[in-house]
């Protein structure tokens, strides 16, 4: 009897929630059929990618059985959302362990694959591939790493929504569920509508880019820039990944290339209702935004105070860049270009690098780290704590400030002329806190899990690590600096930062909601 009770206070239909995330899984086979055409023409990993489509439609499947009828609430769509992006890193590891059994390749190692597909689908682009890695896997799989982040850039289930009619009814609570921000603007009067028009806008940028990329291989401008990297490269700049099929990421490419990306990792982290808005006539819209103008100011300070320490000598590894990726020559233009690249990456959370910046002085890694809190736009593919939050919190404390003066005055936080709800505040400052009490205890826990296997990490170089996967960053300072990785973690820190990156990318709450007994019961 005492069973019966607790089974009747459920209030949550979890089969309905899992059938549904067998629906989104069973057609992630659908995107491995790019990475096996490439293996086809390149004749590697064939098989790989065979037996990894037949698995990932027969669990799909599977799991789409155990409802006929799925009915769709708000406490199913946080449940569905959370266990989506689970579930598809577990799937999305198959390609990586069969490809490495029977190799000296890391990613043979589950645990290992685990990390670097949650790594790709979350757009945090932290490796443990190391160095040798790139050289030792194909293309097709490497395309498959590349294509992770491009499918979980603007989000699977908002792709979910748009494709599977099953999913349209219920698709403004899973979009809330899943927004990369505090939400998903509603561009027209049906929802799955306004997520196909955030898909083509997304599309539409990452062909463009191609196109751009691939233009400057063809004038000779960008020698190494094939038609490969040319597609591989917007699949991972567009969702703010930072994924590159180069060891050494964007530094392997000429500074006509590192040019060209810039303006699209700023794009990408800008609010995708905007730039939408901006091709219906209404270029306005960026001078009108608040959120932009502060997102751009931001980044145009961090890069001006990081190039002036660059230009003064005080990133020493700018002099060791080889002479075929800096064509134009005069330390001024690599102090911008430099500055500008990382300061742009690591705001948006894309996490390419144009250099090694573990050669940089202390006071620009400080910058770098501060800016990994930053992150991008609400409504953009970025990560971290995002622009919009940041700009609502100032503007309420200086509203504090006033309110101590004049405590009669009535003062609403405004943003866009219009005034914030109250209870969007407290979110917002209950997030943000969560947030950081999150970074620091896992700061913790990551230190003293490494002195456990005596692996000598310096504070920075934990407190980046903390900052990178959780804000879906990528690289960090040191140890797992941008041409380095996460591969001599031990394997318990490794799985506790799969679920940072995890909890990072759903902004935490959805994660957490889960977590508490009054989600689950009346």
């Amino acid at each position: 009897m005492l069973g019966a009770s607790v089974r009747a206070d459920v209030r949550v239909d979890w089969r309905a929630a899992v059938s549904l995330v067998g629906s989104v899984v069973k057609y992630l086979s659908v995107a491995m059929l790019a990475p096996m055409l490439v293996a086809l023409y390149y004749g590697e990993d064939v098989g790989v990618f065979g037996v990894s489509i037949v698995l990932t439609v027969f669990f799909g499947i599977a799991l789409e059985r155990l409802d006929d009828d799925p009915d769709l609430g708000a406490r199913e769509a946080f449940l569905m959302v959370s266990l989506t992006w689970l579930v598809v890193a577990v799937v999305g590891a198959v390609p990586y362990v069969l490809a490495g059994i029977g190799t000296a390749s890391t990613l043979a190692d589950p645990v290992n694959a685990l990390f670097e597909s949650m790594s790709g689908f979350t757009t945090t682009g932290a490796t443990v591939m190391g160095q040798i890695g790139f050289e030792r896997h194909s293309h097709a799989l490497l395309l498959w790493r590349q294509l992770t982040q491009w499918l979980g850039g603007m989000g699977i289930v908002v792709l979910a929504v748009a494709i599977l009619p099953e999913l349209s009814v219920g698709g403004a609570q899973l979009m809330d569920a899943e927004a990369p921000g505090p939400g998903i603007e509603k561009l027209t009067p049906r929802i799955a509508e306004t997520a196909r028009i955030l898909w083509q806008a997304y599309l539409g940028l990452t062909v463009l880019q191609f196109l751009l990329l691939y233009g400057l291989h063809l004038a000779g401008f960008a020698p190494n820039m094939g038609l490969y990297n040319a597609v591989a490269h917007p699949l991972t700049t567009m969702p703010t990944g930072g994924f590159s099929p180069a060891a050494r990421s964007i530094e392997a490419f000429s500074a006509a290339v590192q040019w060209v990306i810039i303006p699209f990792m700023v794009v990408a982290g800008t609010n995708f209702a905007l730039v939408w808005k901006a091709t219906q006539g209404r270029p306005r819209v960026f001078a009108e935004d608040g959120e932009f103008r502060f997102y751009a100011g931001v980044m145009g300070v961090l890069t001006a105070v990081v190039a002036g320490l660059l230009f003064a000598g005080l990133g020493p590894g700018l002099s060791a860049i080889p002479t075929e990726v800096r064509p134009i020559p005069g330390s001024t233009e690599r102090a911008i270009r430099h500055a500008a690249f990382q300061v742009t990456s690591i705001v948006t959370t894309t996490g390419y690098a144009s250099m090694d910046f573990n050669t940089w002085s202390e006071p620009a890694k400080y910058l770098l780290l501060f800016g990994m809190f930053v992150g991008g736009s609400a409504g953009s593919t970025g990560g971290a704590i995002k622009v919009v939050r940041w700009l609502v919190v100032l503007k309420s404390l200086k509203r504090e400030l006033f309110t101590t003066i004049h405590p009669e005055a009535v003062s609403p936080v405004r943003l866009g002329g219009r005034p914030v709800d109250e209870r969007a505040i407290r979110g917002i400052y209950a997030f943000t806190l969560l947030y950081l009490v999150i970074f620091f205890v896992s700061v913790a826990v990551v230190f003293v899990d490494a002195v456990r296997i005596d692996y000598q990490l310096s504070v920075l170089e934990v407190m980046s690590a903390v900052a990178a996967t959780l804000g879906n960053v990528g690289p960090g300072f040191g140890a797992v600096g941008p041409m380095n990785g996460y591969t001599d973690f031990a394997w318990t820190s490794k799985v506790y930062m799969v679920l940072l990156m995890w909890a990072g990318r759903l902004e935490i709450l959805p994660v957490f909601v889960l977590l508490t007994r009054s989600y689950w019961q009346s």
